[in-house]
């Protein structure tokens, strides 16, 4: 059956695709409308999402904040190295990515400038290393001073300042992330003002983007994969508001894969929703029964990606096929700082 292996969502992508810099306005992307019902595909731009979701309806969003997570520096050696910080263990300690794994062994520093320096510690069994940072100053302030925006692999440039601002949402308040929840980059005050406006409630979660949101996957049976796991949060007020919005007969639309990740891990049997956080390994594919989503707003993702997979477990196989192919057709930008998808 098509959809059900990882090879089915291989594609091919020219790579003038692959959008390198954000559109010279936030809300300036074109939104692809995917009607699952009909199949029927609308070209729109992206601030018409305002006339489309109707009032009584809740936006829910990742309210993480990308850190400076990159930390580029030198081994004693005086070659270059380079460390991924993933998830803070404490104030010094992280869990990291460090590159070239196999000259970085436990005890080793990876020197960034005087200010700071990074002490690898021990394999995790995970592909990852603990690490500790040596620093005069608050570690948080190092790593904002000294580390850099952490843009995707695709991207085939160095951060710049402007990234600083372009690679995280307006309403971004909780760092912690290693990649943007990147539908949510096409939002600006005056859309989401027009939608409050308007009579659409927002909710807000929190899920931390760790870096196996770039790993391809490397099996063909989705069920032989492991997910990587990432930290989330469904706060109190968000479940009153979902709650409250679902009884009253509106609907859930989920600003991201990382949304609805979280609401699928929240939701409960009744489809109803309590505050909770925790770690979430959570991988939708096809077949898959949702309970807590009911549109999806989201970028175009990579081939043989889960993220392409849940997109499809949503739309179904054939039309999130029918929908990318369109997309390379009619020459969408792909990815991070792409154009967006409405799948209503």
């Amino acid at each position: 059956m098509k959809g059900t292996r990882v090879s089915d969502y291989d594609f091919a992508l020219p790579e003038r695709l692959i959008a390198q810099h954000p559109a010279e306005r936030r809300d300036g992307s074109r939104l692809l409308v995917v009607h699952r019902d009909t199949g029927r595909l609308e070209h729109r731009a992206f601030g018409d999402i305002v006339g489309i979701i109707p009032p009584g309806d809740a936006l829910v969003v990742n309210t993480t904040k990308v850190i400076r997570a990159r930390l580029l520096g030198r081994r004693d050696s005086g070659a270059p190295a380079e460390v991924l910080l993933l998830k803070a263990l404490d104030a010094h300690r992280y869990e990291a990515m460090v590159h070239p794994g196999a000259k970085l062994k436990p005890g080793r520093v990876v020197t960034v400038n005087d200010a700071l320096s990074v002490e690898i510690g021990e394999d995790t069994g995970k592909g990852t290393r603990h690490v500790t940072l040596r620093t005069a100053l608050d570690p948080a302030e190092a790593i904002e001073r000294f580390g850099h925006i952490p843009l995707p692999p695709y991207m085939t440039r160095a951060d710049t300042d402007a990234d600083a601002e372009r690679y995280q949402t307006v309403y971004a308040n909780e760092a912690g992330s290693v990649a943007a929840p990147t539908a949510g980059l096409h939002f600006t005050p005056a859309i989401l003002d027009a939608l409050a406006t308007r009579g659409v409630r927002r909710a807000e979660v929190l899920l931390h983007v760790g870096a196996g949101t770039f790993r391809p996957i490397a099996v063909d049976d989705p069920t032989e994969h492991v997910m990587h796991e990432e930290w989330y949060r469904v706060p109190a007020a968000a479940a009153s508001t979902m709650n409250a919005v679902r009884d009253a007969g509106g609907a859930l639309w989920a600003v991201g894969t990382t949304s609805m990740r979280t609401l699928e891990s929240a939701v409960g049997a009744d489809r109803r929703f309590v505050p909770v956080e925790g770690d979430t390994g959570l991988f939708i594919y096809p077949p898959f029964d949702f309970r807590a989503v009911d549109h999806l707003l989201t970028n175009f993702h990579l081939p043989r990606s889960t993220l392409v997979m849940l997109v499809a477990a949503f739309a179904g196989y054939e039309l999130t096929m029918h929908a990318y192919h369109e997309a390379i057709r009619e020459e969408y930008r792909f990815f991070s700082y792409g154009d967006a998808m409405l799948l209503v």
